[in-house]
């Protein structure tokens, strides 16, 4: 996936605004709240996302797959995909989970406003 792809699918999500941040991210966040991080650069593209408890312990099983630098660090359920190895269609599904489980910590008053309720 490239951060053209990336950007745009991220773009498609319900209630998601973008920012530039932490030398040039890609950050993206649902209700002031991140879901994804897309750094690294053209040649090597890397995306950290948010997961579940199950989905930090099996994911960095597989080679394409870390727990995110700084975010896993401190605790967070982050992982970190090498975007050029990891499916178009998994990364995907993996940051429409993040979003899922980031508006799922939001306020009923916040996914109502933000129209996600």
């Amino acid at each position: 996936m490239t951060h053209d792809e990336y950007n745009a699918y991220c773009a498609a999500l319900p209630a998601a605004t973008h920012v530039v941040q932490w030398g040039g991210a890609d950050v993206w966040k649902v209700g002031g709240k991140v879901f994804c991080i897309g750094g690294g650069d053209a040649a090597a593209p890397a995306y950290s996302f948010k997961v579940s408890d199950i989905g930090f312990a099996v994911l960095p099983e597989r080679a394409c797959y870390r727990p995110a630098p700084y975010l896993a660090s401190r605790g967070l359920k982050w992982i970190q995909a090498d975007g050029f190895v990891v499916d178009g269609t998994e990364l995907r599904e993996l940051i429409a989970c993040s979003h899922r489980l980031v508006v799922a910590g939001l306020t009923r008053r916040a996914r109502r406003e933000l129209g996600l309720e």
